[in-house]
């Protein structure tokens, strides 16, 4: 029971990554807020979960639904322990092929939406003795990939703020740490699969990007999400874990 007693609020929880560490966390003696623009899913998701979960339906980019979201935490988890920023998407295109709106929408969820829940989060953990902050940055930070400029460009700059937010709260008891996951099995790329010509291939050489040969699960980078939360990574922040298989290795 490595959360006993701990309250988190999870972006991006109503699925995949996030789904994942909601359920783990529970499993772990948290308290949950299980936040998705999809409210169905964060629903669905909270009534799983039964009475240590409560759900959250709001966009991560929109200030007044950070607001919200972090009120009703205090409100009904009575404090915030853990905030786990999770929730964001990928979008193909160069520099040169993506359309300003796109970029622009998927900055404000991806990096925006880190900002926001952190600006409002951090000062109820700062007031409380401490707290942490886990982000989900992802293993292009460190080494890029082709097509997905506004992507790559997004979660490098989660990883630059994580190492920016642990020196500036650090004073405060508040550690700020990221995970970057590899390939990961997820209703996003489920979705790119099912679109494709040849599913059983593209999902091959999905995995062949790393020398372990498949695609990562949700639990996986959830399992370094719940420890980097815990007091067992208590000497831990500024860090970015790589959960990739061996990707960056090569």
């Amino acid at each position: 029971m490595r959360l006993e007693g701990k309250c988190a609020v999870i972006t991006g929880a109503g699925a995949g990554i996030g789904e994942a560490a909601a359920r783990l966390f529970v499993r772990e003696g948290a308290r949950v807020l299980v936040a998705d623009r999809d409210g169905d899913r964060a629903e669905a998701v909270a009534a799983s979960l039964g009475g240590a979960a409560v759900a959250f339906a709001g966009d991560v980019s929109r200030s007044g639904d950070v607001r919200a979201m972090i009120a009703l935490a205090r409100s009904r988890l009575g404090r915030i322990d853990v905030l786990v920023n999770n929730a964001g998407y990928g979008i193909r295109g160069t520099v040169v092929s993506t359309e300003e709106d796109a970029w622009d929408a998927l900055m404000a969820v991806n990096v925006k939406g880190v900002y926001l829940c952190c600006r409002h989060a951090i000062p109820v953990m700062a007031e409380q003795g401490g707290g942490a902050i886990v982000s989900t940055a992802s293993n292009v930070a460190a080494v890029g990939i082709a097509d997905r400029a506004a992507y790559v460009a997004s979660k490098g700059a989660v990883a630059a703020l994580t190492r920016a937010m642990a020196l500036d709260h650090a004073e405060a008891g508040i550690r700020v740490n990221c995970v970057a996951p590899g390939v990961t099995r997820s209703t996003y790329f489920d979705r790119m699969i099912a679109e494709h010509d040849d599913p059983d291939g593209f999902v091959a050489a999905l995995g062949a990007r790393s020398p372990m040969n498949r695609m990562a699960q949700p639990a996986e980078i959830a399992n370094v999400m719940l420890w980097l939360a815990s007091d067992e990574a208590s000497f831990v922040t500024g860090a970015m874990y790589t959960v990739d298989g061996g990707m960056t290795a090569w």
